[in-house]
């Protein structure tokens, strides 16, 4: 669906009660079109814990303009599934960003100047490291 209204006018022929019952719920999962006006501001709420999380804002149901009390979460799960046709994780969604080098650096913590993480190297099988390398996953470089 292409905007926010539609989302609601949905959720009225499901549930009753009017468009303003359900446009604050919709119009929260579409918020991050302000940072991102693609298909791709979904991946920051269009997934199941985005549904929980407009459950923890909204509370867990909400009583329509007909007196019926409507759980959030369905409201949310609606929104999503009219969306992309399913509920993905967020792991789906972070499994299709490519890491790149500037999301590997880290900036020491405090004390703790020369400790770096070992990770595998890009292009490196991550099934074969089943094991730690010898003296632990932490390597101190001096």
């Amino acid at each position: 669906m292409a905007h926010c209204y539609y989302h609601a006018i949905s959720s009225v022929r499901k549930w009753g009660g009017t468009v303003d019952d359900y446009l604050p719920l919709h119009q929260w999962f579409d918020q991050s079109k302000a940072i991102l006006a693609d298909p791709r501001h979904r991946a920051l709420r269009h997934h199941a814990e985005g549904i929980f999380m407009l459950e923890t804002l909204f509370g867990e149901t909400l009583v329509n303009a007909d007196g019926r009390v409507v759980p959030v979460r369905l409201v949310g799960e609606q929104h999503v599934r009219e969306d992309l046709g399913s509920i993905p994780s967020f792991a789906d969604w972070a499994r299709l960003i490519t890491p790149q080098a500037w999301m590997l650096r880290g900036n020491p913590l405090d004390g703790a100047e020369g400790v770096t993480i070992d990770m595998p190297v890009p292009g490196e099988a991550g099934a074969s490291r089943n094991v730690p390398p010898v003296g632990g996953a932490v390597i101190t470089m001096i």
